[in-house]
């Protein structure tokens, strides 16, 4: 991994970005964008998680982020580990789900190409971590975050994308909320 994308400053907010194995468009159902909300509720009261800026998109996850214990990576290790297993599980579960049978055997495939996973493996490994040192880079993130779901053409306005902050920043906190710095709004 590049030095560019490593936690350098363990008390610093990052941007963070990590998709799931194969860019697969897993999260198109709402149990599975609810096991994201969950486990950042949990993370945020539980493991010391600031977040300022996030989206769910049906194949990876954006996030503006910093660790109360100065743990980022640990924080996203355990969130990725504890996503992956209650993602997986709620694909097995779900009678609903016509790409079960594909889903699994993908993840499974990707998981025998890693010594270090059991079976399956849900989640890319890297998080490009990118330290955010002023203003201006942080809005610019914040834009990037808001509009990738207008980018990916699934809606034409931020907030109308329901597992974005964008609807934070505009009092809706129905989904996740955020934490909120001055500026960051």
């Amino acid at each position: 991994m590049s030095r560019n994308y490593k936690f350098h400053n363990k008390g610093g907010l990052y941007f963070v970005s990590f998709a799931t194995v194969n860019w697969i468009d897993v999260f198109t159902r709402e149990a599975y964008f609810d096991v994201l909300a969950e486990s950042v509720d949990y993370c945020r009261k539980e493991k010391g998680m600031e977040l300022y800026a996030y989206c769910f998109m049906p194949s990876h996850v954006h996030f503006i982020f910093r660790s109360a214990n100065s743990e980022p990576s640990e924080l996203l290790r355990d969130f990725k580990r504890h996503t992956s297993k209650k993602i997986i599980e709620a694909i097995e579960n779900n009678p609903e789900e016509s790409r079960k049978e594909w889903l699994l055997w993908m993840f499974e495939r990707a998981g025998k190409k890693n010594a270090a996973t059991s079976k399956y493996q849900f989640w890319q490994h890297h998080n490009r971590p990118i330290e955010l040192w002023s203003e201006k880079v942080i809005k610019q993130k914040i834009d990037y975050i808001h509009n990738n779901p207008i980018e990916s053409g699934f809606v034409t306005d931020p907030i109308d994308w329901k597992y974005s902050s964008a609807r934070n920043y505009q009092d809706d906190n129905t989904v996740l909320a955020i934490d909120s710095v001055g500026f960051l709004g």
